[in-house]
Order: structure tokens, then C-alpha cells, then sequence
């Protein structure tokens, strides 16, 4: 499995925002599509972003406008901006090296409620 490491979770209320990182091995941030995805208690595997090695992402529906990524190169970290933070993003999130979310770290907990 790929050693991602993610951090940056933890609890907010309603509204809040949030900034995720994870530090991927450098053949993986160089040459890999990394994709963020998450998973909530009792629910399947949902993709949240991805991010390409030459920079932008992409993003589900329902994050859309509320999330950003960023990439910082010497670091090989990519980070996940999560604003207006919803008691529906409440999740496990990881990175992963596909969309589906089998290869994957350890995970950081996001819980947001008042």
C-alpha cells in the first residue's frame, strides 16, 4: 500500500473550516493522480477531489465551491481547503491512488456538529 500520511482533522461546528494535508512519497506525487475520498460510519467509499501532478482538481458536486486543493512541491503535500463545512462531510478522509479509494492511508477523522 502506498504510505500516504493525512492529517488536519478533527471537530468543528457547522460552517467551519478545515484544512486536510497529506504527504505522499515523491514517485507518487510526481507521476500520480491523487484523489481525496472519504467514508462515513455505516456508508461506502465517496470521492471528494483529485489533484494531478500538474496541478488544478476536481471535485464531486457536493464540495464543489466550498473546497480547494493545493499542491506544495518541495513538501510533496497536497492539501484539502474545506470551507462552510457541512454536518454531512462528517467522514474518515484519505488519499488515495484511485478514485475508488483501495489504496489508501491511514485516514483523518472530520466531525462536524454543534
Amino acid at each position: 500500500a502506498t504510505k500516504f500520511v493525512e492529517s488536519g482533522g478533527g471537530s468543528v461546528q457547522p460552517g467551519g473550516s478545515l484544512k486536510l494535508s497529506c504527504t505522499a512519497p515523491i514517485y507518487v506525487f510526481s507521476y500520480y493522480i491523487i484523489y481525496w475520498v472519504r467514508q462515513a460510519p455505516g456508508k461506502g467509499t465517496e470521492w471528494v477531489a483529485s489533484s494531478s501532478p500538474g496541478g488544478g482538481g476536481d471535485f464531486t458536486e457536493s464540495v464543489a465551491g466550498r473546497f480547494t486543493i493545493s499542491r506544495d512541491n518541495a513538501q510533496t503535500t497536497l492539501y484539502l481547503q474545506r470551507n462552510d463545512l457541512k454536518p454531512e462531510d462528517s467522514a474518515v478522509y484519505f488519499c488515495a491512488t484511485d478514485i475508488s479509494g483501495k489504496d489508501r492511508g491511514q485516514g483523518t477523522q472530520v466531525t462536524v456538529a454543534t
